[in-house]
């Protein structure tokens, strides 16, 4: 708070989290077994796309992120793809519930929901990625739950309120 460190993790994933007004339970559990799942990481004989966060043992920084969410009206964004945050508070902090139940609690860490951050990434690779929840029936935008994953190195994902 206040300019100090309120998260940081070592190597692992930094995953900007987007909720889209129409995001439901289901994309909640597809996003958690996927952010789990994807092996974005080297084996230990450096072959590429091997290893996942849990087979590393490595940590998770989640980042409540909105602006994901935009359109364009002329030069500015809109957000109303976005879920409300008087709606979208509970349903991150669920998810980040969910994402420690899955794997190890002390190895997800996130900020503070709705705070303006400085976010600071040392991207390993570069690598980052964009993951989707399939898309529901009921679903009206071409885009459902969203994440950003970025790899990172030891020692780089930090969250800093202003």
């Amino acid at each position: 708070m206040n300019g100090e460190i309120v998260s940081s993790i070592g190597q692992g994933a930094l995953v900007f989290i987007g909720i889209c007004s129409t995001d439901n339970a289901k994309d909640m559990e597809y996003m958690v077994r996927k952010i789990l799942s994807i092996r974005i990481f080297d084996d230990e004989n450096e072959k590429k796309w091997k290893k996942s966060l849990v087979d590393n043992d490595f940590e998770v920084l989640c980042v409540s992120q909105f602006t994901l969410y935009n359109t364009w009206k002329g030069l500015k964004p809109d957000f109303h793809l976005a879920m409300p945050s008087e709606h979208s508070k509970e349903f991150y902090e669920n998810f980040i519930e969910m994402l420690k139940s899955k794997y190890k609690p002390d190895k997800v860490k996130d900020g503070i929901f709705g705070a303006y951050m400085q976010v600071s990434l040392q991207n390993d690779g570069p690598v980052t990625l964009e993951i989707e929840s399939p898309a529901q029936p009921e679903k009206t935008s071409k885009k459902t739950k969203s994440a950003h994953v970025n790899k990172t190195t030891e020692d780089t994902g930090d969250l800093a309120e202003r």
